[in-house]
């Protein structure tokens, strides 16, 4: 979650020009681009990550992190040569490799370390990264990445991590690259004793040091990419619950400020188990129920960290007490709990192989608020509130980026990808059907890296309806179809005027107040056979279609 996902409210934080500089589409790309975002370098395919030991100290004063990252990996060809990431403001120490330091070279945000024999294929193998320095300090996250320093309302240190886009190795060494995720993890946060560490997974044990620090080890049983790795230190209490759901008891656990226990018992009790039960029901099981669910309370307005969602929303409905669809349906429940636990199923248990299709994890999310109100409030009011967020959307580039260079797409991909799947839900016409949709994709491709092609080959494939057309125009064009009516001679023609070649799409019109019928327009214009249809009394479903309508 970065400010995209708040593209209706930044004025409110920012200037307008501040964020236009954001959005101006970046159109070359660099070296560095590329070293950041490859997918090809065979400096990366040598080796699939299976586990990391993150042990580092934060010295909070000083603003500085100190230690080291394990690396065990199993090479997937033969190779001597590979390459890891850490931002080049951080100090690397040393390499270590069976007792011995390996050479290694730096290239922008990249290391390249050499082995002293063949690393062979199949073979497993490890080595361990020391570092040091101060990391990039975060002055709008989740809006910019990096470590957040700030102090709570007594004055006491309050410190998280924020780093999606940036990339993880902002404040740590690893292969950061989302198509490769850690199988599992240890994350071993040392900080200076009366505070804790809440970190991803479960709490395995507290040590006290005897510096003055205490260390907090979390261990992550399941797969996790890794910008969702998060520290959040505060004076944190600690509230337990549980949930009943589809795999058995989930616990549920929540890390806020002493001052707020009380705000965080009501509205976490009102909004969490509600969240799951939705999510569940459209989704399937939560995703890790091995690592659990939890909460934790940050000085940044939120993120999807897996199993340890950040929260700030001041504990209300709402964007911080606002609502982005603007139908009021969006004050009914907290905006941060639903949205960034929506993440867990598409971002997190589902995730995109290359921020290029970041779509994947922004679009589903965004169209699971809708689900989650058509839940409590019925079908019309979550299509009251996908419509709702149109007006967010900009069509000022195609939600897909470019590949291979760490390039997202649009921020359109949040409304506009969610009006997208709401779009798709009406075309395949059968609301039993969309369910199993969602539930088989986070099933199908449980804890697995996926593109685009994946998604739609599956939705496709279980629709029993070709509709890559529809995904491509709305993914990789900026512009939305115009449906174009023409009148002549009492004969009513349509087609569609669209970027993509051979474009179809099912939709639905009808004379002024009457049923609404499906009709099979193509690009070519061809009759439409509807009794009595007239320029004055056609209507064309844009409620639940964005499309333009153009009548001649």
């Amino acid at each position: 979650m970065r400010y995209a996902k708040f593209l209706p409210v930044f004025f409110c934080a920012f200037s307008l020009s501040a964020h236009a500089q954001l959005l101006t589409p970046k159109t070359t790309f660099t070296r560095a681009d590329s070293l950041r975002g490859s997918n090809l370098s065979p400096f990366r395919n040598c080796y699939d990550i299976n586990y990391y030991h993150l042990d580092i100290k934060f010295n909070i004063d000083q603003k500085s992190i100190s230690g080291s990252n394990l690396f065990q990996f199993t090479a997937t060809q033969d190779f001597k040569k590979l390459q890891f990431d850490l931002f080049a403001n951080l100090k690397l120490e040393k390499v270590i490799y069976d007792g011995q330091p390996l050479p290694y070279t730096r290239e922008f945000n990249s290391v390249f370390i050499t082995f002293p024999k063949t690393i062979t294929k199949g073979s497993k193998a490890g080595f361990t990264v020391y570092y040091s320095g101060n990391p990039t300090v975060a002055k709008h996250a989740p809006w910019d990445g990096g470590v957040v320093f700030a102090q709570d309302s007594l004055g006491k240190p309050w410190v998280a991590t924020a780093c999606e886009g940036m990339g993880a190795s902002v404040w740590w060494p690893n292969k950061d690259q989302v198509a490769d995720e850690v199988d599992s993890m240890l994350i071993s946060i040392s900080v200076p004793k009366g505070l804790k560490d809440v970190s991803n997974g479960r709490l395995r044990k507290i040590t006290e040091l005897k510096d003055g620090y205490t260390c907090f080890d979390w261990f992550v049983a399941n797969p996790i990419n890794n910008y969702d790795v998060a520290a959040n230190i505060a004076d944190y209490q600690h509230i337990s619950d549980s949930y009943d759901g589809e795999k058995g008891k989930l616990t549920l656990d929540y890390w806020v400020l002493p001052e707020h226990v009380a705000k965080a018992k009501k509205q976490f009790g009102e909004n969490v188990k509600p969240m799951l039960k939705s999510f569940e029901h459209w989704f399937g099981p939560y995703p890790w129920y091995e690592d659990g669910y939890k909460l934790v309370e940050t000085p940044h307005l939120g993120m999807e960290h897996q199993s340890a969602v950040a929260y700030g929303n001041k504990y209300q409905n709402g964007y911080l007490g606002r609502d982005l669809s603007g139908t009021g349906w969006g004050l009914k429940w907290d905006f941060i709990v639903v949205h960034e636990s929506g993440h867990e199923w598409f971002g997190n248990n589902i995730t995109d192989k290359d921020p290029a299709d970041m779509w994947i994890h922004e679009g589903f999310t965004n169209y699971s608020e809708s689900l989650f109100t058509e839940s409590y409030y019925g079908k019309q009011a979550g299509q009251e509130y996908v419509h709702g967020t149109r007006r967010a959307i900009q069509n000022d580039e195609p939600i897909i980026g470019t590949y291979n260079v760490n390039k997202e797409g649009s921020a359109d991909m949040y409304y506009k990808g969610g009006n997208l799947l709401n779009m798709i839900r009406t075309v395949i016409n059968d609301d039993d059907k969309w369910r199993q949709i969602l539930r088989g994709l986070n099933k199908t491709f449980y804890h697995q890296t996926v593109t685009t092609e994946d998604v739609v080959g599956y939705i496709n494939q279980q629709s029993g309806i070709n509709l890559t057309s529809i995904f491509d125009q709305y993914l990789r064009y900026k512009n939305i179809p115009t449906l174009e009516f023409m009148f002549n001679n009492g004969q009513v023609l349509c087609r569609w005027i669209a970027d993509v070649n051979g474009f179809t799409m099912p939709v639905k019109i009808r004379t002024k107040g009457g049923e609404y019928q499906f009709i099979n327009p193509t690009t070519a214009f061809g009759p439409i056979a509807l009794p009595g249809l007239t320029r004055e009394n056609l209507e064309v479903d844009t409620f639940n279609y964005y499309i333009g309508v153009l009548i001649d």
